[in-house]
């Protein structure tokens, strides 16, 4: 699934080659692409038709362009899907879901790809008052590490409240959004930390330490583009990023810790797989 950093790469593309453009026509091809829109397809063609696509934001891994009439089209790319800029007589793509064509002469359409249908597309208002347009279903997600305004203290006495384990916390969006199951394995490799320590336990340089890993893997992953296993994260011109050859511990069992040497280990973990060094993470000890 995207992580933060895919996610950003694809935003920078919207900002780039999509806000600012008026929508002449959307063809919804999929229903289940735009389930989370409660008029349906109909309607949310309707009303996005007319429409001048705003600055592209981005919330942890759900993005969203305001548009006129305090609404914006949010987007979450679930597990496969892609945001395209396509010319627009170009073939569609096999599993394309949604078509935006624009009133203007540049030639290019806006194209929502998912094989899996399980991102998806939809409308909604903001919060109310809230300074950014923040649409409402997004109200429960916390900010980003890489986010300017977000409280390292504000997240620390959360992590000691939380009682629970260090991955678990990190995969938490209402404490901290973005950080998936590749980045909180390299975070947690860089700052040699096991995944199942107890956040209870864990002091304020600690957490510094380990926000300013999870920001130098997120800086890292974005300067490659992010990172693809296979085809289904590209940015919006279809490129795939290559920070996976950068890894540190995920996808990388049995091979050498690039610190010690060690054999990297792999562990089932909530329906993923953990990736750490036995010799730099060792197991926290039992309480």
């Amino acid at each position: 699934m995207p992580e933060l950093p895919e996610v950003e790469v694809v935003r920078r593309g919207l900002a780039r080659w999509v806000s600012g453009r008026k929508v002449d026509e959307v063809t919804v091809l999929h229903q289940r692409s735009v389930r989370r829109h409660p008029a349906g397809a109909e309607d949310f063609a309707k009303r996005l038709q007319g429409a001048v696509l705003g600055q592209a934001h981005r919330r942890g891994k759900y993005l969203w362009l305001p548009l006129a009439d305090d609404l914006s089209m949010v987007a979450h790319l679930g597990m496969s899907g892609q945001f395209l800029v396509r010319p627009a007589g170009e073939p569609a793509e096999t599993h394309l879901r949604v078509r935006i064509t624009f009133a203007d002469a540049l030639g290019t359409e806006l194209r929502f790809v998912d094989q899996r249908t399980f991102g998806g597309l939809s409308l909604h208002e903001p919060v109310p008052g809230d300074p950014e347009g923040l649409p409402y279903p997004l109200a429960h997600i916390a900010r980003d590490p890489i986010d300017p305004a977000f409280d390292d203290d504000a997240f620390h006495a959360a992590l000691r409240r939380k009682r629970t384990t260090i991955k678990r916390a990190l995969l938490d969006q209402s404490l901290i959004s973005g950080v998936g199951n590749i980045y909180a394995d390299e975070a947690l490799w860089r700052t040699r930390l096991h995944y199942e320590r107890p956040t209870a336990g864990m002091t304020r340089p600690r957490t510094a330490e380990l926000l300013t890993h999870i920001r130098e893997v997120m800086g890292d992953a974005l300067a490659a583009g992010g990172t693809s296993f296979d085809s289904l994260y590209v940015n919006v011109n279809g490129e795939s990023g290559y920070f996976d050859r950068s890894l540190d511990a995920y996808g990388r069992e049995d091979r050498p810790c690039r610190r010690c040497g060690t054999p990297i280990r792999r562990r089932p973990w909530m329906n993923r797989s953990s990736y750490f060094c036995p010799r730099c993470q060792p197991v926290p000890r039992a309480s």
